[in-house]
């Protein structure tokens, strides 16, 4: 029997893997709000430097996205993500222990190496029934944009009562934490045959990096972090010296935070609702050209809080939105490679904000750092023009297993002739059909007859 309900099994994989990624993602992001003030005490230090330590994560995350899911599929979800955290608070300590900015970065960069983001969705894939997967894996989202926020309230509070070092140590302990609950809370299960829907596939990474409408998301992922990364390289200080206090800093990024979600929400409700979720898609990007071509104009406070607040609406937007647009997007049974290209485009994109913003920050002033961020979402703006997106679709797997394999092409043809079906694969390897199908019209009688009469 079907259930429209998580199971018991399906509600602990969604709530202690939620939490193992929010405890890892906070680790990381408590970092942003306090690195341009409490790293001016580091030997070294100037804002390249910040920016480098504040962004190393995102290129050691890039590299080893694909990578550590590739290991999982091998040797075990719940082995490959210890192994993870375990890294991750290995880096988290060389920073903490740290005296001098090169060795923070270093630690940073370790840490960025312990990445599990593949390994967690592959499990919470591996345990949960697909009707139900979406609801799981919305979980850990949901998760992921709360440790942001926590971060930015508890990364200020933390770093003033003991210091930079303090910040990194209490991430070496969150990962201790998230290993107990892997080893205590996540479900134990065996690593099925490696599926295209889930992890990535080495022989269509460049496929994905050539298809048109998922580089327009790539590149636009890349842009996003960039834009918030190397933001957080100007915004503390500019607070600073506006005489506000470093551990009052919460004070202004909550209430922002919070309210820029209440006007995010009905956004992506009323686009879903007309169909107009391009247009929505484009005015979020104008939002974020707005908001930094106004701080490139004026610093002052008032002005950096209401633009922060237009900006996080923008970036809450099309941080929920261009994940979902991914999936749509991407060609059935390959899901898995393309969320592990645009995932790696979202951590580069977190290298580059720290490091341009830096040399920006550092050569020419703040100013032309929002200047610059500007310019660059003009640019996505226009190369987002050309997206198009398909109809609101799902996606179907059905087992498949026969010894036919003459008339293999003839059987997808006829699939992909039933109504409903947009897109039609068969894996061999995994003995699976993976389609694409309009939620309103999929005949699903006719295509599984099909399958029955061709076996």
């Amino acid at each position: 029997m079907h259930s429209d309900k998580l199971n018991n099994l399906e509600k602990r994989t969604a709530v202690s893997l939620a939490s193992v990624f929010a405890i890892r993602m906070l680790g990381l992001f408590m970092l942003m709000p306090i690195m341009a003030i409490y790293g001016q005490s580091l030997d070294g230090v100037s804002p390249l430097w910040i920016g480098l330590a504040i962004g190393a994560y995102g290129l050691t995350q890039a590299a080893f996205q694909i990578p550590m899911g590739w290991l999982s599929d091998k040797y075990g979800r719940r082995r490959i993500i210890v192994l993870g955290l375990v890294i991750f608070a290995v880096g988290s300590v060389i920073a903490g222990l740290a005296e001098d900015i090169v060795t923070v970065t270093i630690g940073r960069a370790i840490q960025g190496m312990g990445a599990i983001a593949s390994a967690v969705l592959a499990l919470a894939a591996d345990v949960t029934r697909e009707e139900q997967r979406p609801k799981v894996m919305a979980v850990i989202g949901m998760c992921i944009g709360l440790s942001f926020s926590v971060a930015l309230v508890l990364g200020p509070m933390v770093a003033e009562s003991f210091g930079l070092s303090g910040v990194f140590y209490l991430t070496a302990i969150l990962a201790i934490v998230g290993i107990i609950i892997v080893l205590t809370l996540v479900p134990s299960s065996v690593t099925k045959a490696r599926s295209g829907e889930i992890t990535a596939s080495s022989g269509q990474i460049f496929s994905m990096m050539c298809n048109r409408q998922l580089l327009r998301l790539d590149f636009g992922v890349l842009v996003l972090h960039l834009m918030m990364t190397s933001m957080f390289i100007a915004i503390p200080v500019l607070f600073s010296k506006s005489g506000f206090a470093v551990s009052d800093h919460w004070m202004a990024y909550l209430p922002i935070l919070l309210l820029s979600f209440v006007f995010m929400v009905p956004m992506i409700i009323i686009a879903a609702k007309k169909s107009q979720e391009k247009s929505y898609f484009l005015f979020a990007i104008g939002l974020l050209v707005a908001s930094s071509f106004a701080l490139a104009l004026n610093t002052d406070f008032a002005n950096i809080i209401a633009m922060l607040f237009i900006f996080f609406i923008g970036f809450n937007f099309l941080e929920a939105s261009l994940p979902a647009h991914v999936s749509r997007i991407s060609p059935a049974g390959q899901k898995g490679t393309a969320m592990g290209v645009y995932s790696s485009s979202q951590f580069m994109g977190a290298f580059l904000g720290g490091v341009t913003g830096g040399y920006v920050a550092e050569t020419f002033g703040f100013t032309y750092l929002f200047a610059s961020n500007a310019a660059l979402a003009v640019l996505w703006f226009v190369f987002a023009s050309g997206m198009v997106l398909p109809i609101s679709s799902k996606r179907v797997s059905i087992p498949f297993d026969s010894d036919n394999k003459i008339d293999l092409e003839s059987l997808i043809e006829n699939i992909c002739q039933c109504a409903g079906v947009i897109e039609a694969t068969l894996v061999e390897d995994e003995n699976r059909i993976y389609l694409k199908v309009d939620k309103q019209s999929y005949d699903e009688v006719s295509v599984n007859q099909l399958i029955t009469n061709f076996n």
